[in-house]
């Protein structure tokens, strides 16, 4: 029979952002025990350190409210930071040019789920 191990959902739509910024601090806590990824990401210099940081609290919340988890036993099964709505103008530069500006937003989705017994 197989082995059915619940997956706990958290996502945060139209982070300020670049998802390529994002990206870097996702791909790090991957596959980490989700305690041990809130660790590293308190302790990391980067600005999306902490939108990410958020969302897997947020999971580990899900977890135990809607499932009665122990956070200690989750683990980062998927985590992506995907690109959302950009808002672009622009600014008038020298010799009648102007300059596009991009703000970029990201949506950060966090899957967890029950790690393997040992």
């Amino acid at each position: 029979m197989a082995d059915i191990r619940f997956q706990v959902r958290a996502e945060s739509k139209y982070v300020p952002g670049s998802p390529i910024k994002a990206r870097r601090i996702v791909n790090l806590v991957r596959g980490m025990r989700a305690t041990k990824a809130l660790e590293v990401l308190r302790l990391m210099p980067h600005a999306a350190a902490v939108p990410v940081a958020k969302t897997i609290k947020s999971a580990i919340a899900n977890a135990e409210e809607n499932y009665g988890l122990s956070p200690e036993d989750l683990v980062i099964a998927e985590i992506v930071a995907n690109p959302g709505p950009m808002r672009a103008w622009r600014r008038f530069g020298a010799r009648g040019r102007f300059k596009p500006i991009r703000k970029r937003t990201s949506h950060i989705r966090v899957v967890l789920q029950e790690a393997e017994e040992e």
